[in-house]
């Protein structure tokens, strides 16, 4: 069994969202008070399965940035 499948998601809604506001990784690693890297963005985009700690903190960074409130369920389809 290929290890991928279980981590390759497939793009997520995330990447919608930034492509609405204009956004790049450096935007989220930017507007981000917590430890955010552009690895991990990259990942969340791309459809790589993430942690929760992480997934929150993509959140987090998207809402300052977008000064929105979008949801976990929002951002992530897993």
């Amino acid at each position: 069994m290929n290890k991928n499948i279980l981590y390759d998601l497939g793009p997520q809604p995330l990447a919608q969202r930034m492509a609405e506001h204009g956004f790049k990784p450096a935007d989220l690693v930017n507007n981000s008070t917590e430890q955010l890297t552009y690895k991990m963005v990259s990942r969340a985009v791309k459809g790589r399965r993430l942690t929760p700690a992480v997934q929150q903190k993509v959140l987090n960074a998207l809402n300052k940035a977008a000064n929105s409130r979008y949801r976990i369920e929002d951002l992530f389809t897993y």
